[in-house]
Formats: C-alpha cells, sequence, structure tokens
C-alpha cells in the first residue's frame, strides 16, 4: 500500500455527493467531543469520551495524517456545512496483524440517512485508488447491526469473530482486492 507524502496530504481527501471531507484539527473540539460524548454513537465503545480524550482523539488523527496520509476525517453536509460526524480509515492490530480499519461515526440526529455508508464508501475507494490498498476492514461490536449493514453495503464481508486488544469481542469484516 502507497503512503502519502506529507506535503500532499491537504490535496488529496475522499469524496462524495453530499458530503465533504477534511482534516480535523483543535477547532473542531467542541463537534468532536459532542459526537464522541454522545452515549448512542458511543453504545459499542467502553464509555463516552471525555472532553480530553476528544482532544486526544484529534491529536491521534492529526498524527496519523503526517505519518499516513490519511486517518479519520471530519465529515459536513456538502450544501449546508453542518458538521455530521467522522470517517476514515486507520491502522489497526487485529490478532497480531497491522490491518487497515475504515471507522464511522455519525451525529444520531443525522443517523439513518444513508451518510455512513456514502462516507465509508468513499473511504473504501480512497483507500483502494488513491492509496492503493489490496484489503480493507471494519473492527465491529457483535452486537452492532447498524454499523454491520454500512460495512456490507460498502462491499466488507464478515471473516471471522476475535478479541480486541482489550479483550472486547468483535467481528472483523473484510474485503480483498
Amino acid at each position: 500500500m502507497r503512503q502519502l507524502a506529507a506535503g500532499s496530504i491537504a490535496r488529496v481527501l475522499p469524496e462524495s455527493a453530499r458530503l465533504r471531507f477534511r482534516e480535523m484539527n483543535a477547532g473542531d473540539l467542541d463537534d468532536m467531543a459532542r459526537l464522541l460524548g454522545d452515549p448512542d454513537v458511543m453504545t459499542y465503545y467502553p464509555a463516552p469520551k471525555t472532553r480530553d480524550e476528544a482532544m486526544r482523539w484529534i491529536g491521534w488523527n492529526r498524527g496519523l495524517y503526517q505519518s499516513h496520509g490519511y486517518g479519520l476525517w471530519i465529515l459536513t453536509l456538502a450544501e449546508s456545512g453542518e458538521f455530521t460526524g467522522d470517517c476514515g480509515l486507520t491502522p489497526q492490530l487485529v490478532d497480531g496483524k497491522e490491518e487497515l480499519e475504515v471507522g464511522y461515526h455519525v451525529l444520531p440526529a443525522l443517523q439513518g440517512q444513508g451518510y455512513a455508508t456514502e462516507a465509508a464508501a468513499a473511504a473504501r475507494d480512497f483507500a483502494r485508488d488513491t492509496l492503493g490498498a489490496r484489503r480493507l476492514t471494519a473492527i465491529i461490536h457483535p452486537a452492532n447491526r447498524p454499523s454491520q449493514r454500512v460495512a456490507e453495503k460498502i462491499g466488507l464481508r464478515q471473516e471471522k469473530r476475535t478479541r480486541s486488544r482489550s479483550g472486547a469481542d468483535i467481528v472483523l469484516y473484510s474485503a480483498d482486492w
């Protein structure tokens, strides 16, 4: 898989019809704290994130942009610029192997309108067409059917059940090209 040069990061982002992608920055803290602190969004995480944890989330993604040329990006509605959530690609360790994962979070008020699927499909295309990735995964809690449906709609299939590094049960969805 190709990694983008750090200088090219801001010019190369996923694209979709109704959503705009952009890099996270410290100015996104209020929106990201609202998203990651929402109990509905974080149902399948150990707990909603605090404001400090949301800031670390932003920092983690900014580091990924520099080291890998990708990360989770801010999603906004193309029509209004309204904050929608985040979506993108992150390296994740699964059973001792580094996997490229697509991840997505959408504000509860905007769920059920296809935004997660649209964003995840754009991230999938970016992984394949821009990064040259040969494989994409999604790490999903076994009870998280909405997220599983998004993964299935973008062409990922259940590969196996396993445990995360923290010991939680997960289902690994994947696609190989």
